[in-house]
């Protein structure tokens, strides 16, 4: 393996920096040395590999800013904190709550289910069954399995006014953890929950069903 001078390396560093996501036939041409030197560049840097796009772009671990759901995306090329695809629909699928159908894991990484949804039909980690004619993937812990089994039922059987999604579900648990207290109107303000187009009307019967309604001190005192 050629040694490559520290004041190119940093420069090269800087570089894709800069691009923000970069190819290893990018990285070879500004270090001017071969692919395999530029790979192991890439793994002392700890650089994530993207998930999509054949696993063909990089990027350094100081650039991403992941979502909740650890996902990070940039000109359609997407990365996930997790590392590769197949570690990621495992991390998904085995923490939320209520497991996820192929349908809201292809929302949650932005493809298409039927694009790789086939590969997890036996994967180590996760475990899928139909529930209400649908194949839900769930953890193939015992113990997380039950419980997400359970959540998935009660969501079933929720009142209507309640219409989210389940990682709609999570991403609401999530800001109300990280702000506490938060009335349902100034739970719908937060960048993430507007982005998502939840209805003021779902977001409060989450809350009252949940019994997450903030509580209003009484005036007369």
């Amino acid at each position: 393996m050629s040694i490559i001078d520290s004041r190119k390396i940093d420069f090269a560093r800087s570089a894709v920096k800069r691009e923000k996501i970069f190819t290893l036939s990018k990285l070879v041409s500004i270090l001017g040395c071969s692919s395999r030197t530029a790979q192991a560049k890439l793994k002392l840097w700890k650089a994530y590999t993207s998930y999509n796009q054949n696993g063909k772009y990089y990027t350094l671990p100081e650039i991403p800013h992941f979502d909740i759901h650890g996902i990070w995306q940039f000109k359609e090329i997407s990365f996930s904190e997790q590392g590769n695809l197949k570690k990621t629909v495992v991390y998904l699928a085995t923490s939320a709550p209520a497991g996820l159908t192929g349908k809201q894991l292809g929302e949650l990484l932005g493809l298409s289910p039927q694009s790789f949804m086939h590969h997890f039909r036996k994967c180590p980690g996760i475990c899928r069954e139909k529930h209400a004619g649908v194949y839900v993937y769930f953890s193939d812990d015992t113990s997380i399995y039950e419980k997400q089994v359970q959540r998935r039922n009660s969501i079933v059987s929720r009142p209507a006014v309640i219409s989210l999604s389940d990682p709609e579900a999570v991403m609401l648990l999530v800001a109300i953890i990280r702000n506490y207290g938060i009335s349902a109107e100034d739970l719908r303000a937060l960048p993430e929950i507007k982005k998502s187009q939840m209805k003021l009307t779902a977001i409060q019967g989450f809350l009252q069903h949940h019994g997450l309604v903030k509580k209003t001190q009484d005036s007369r005192h």
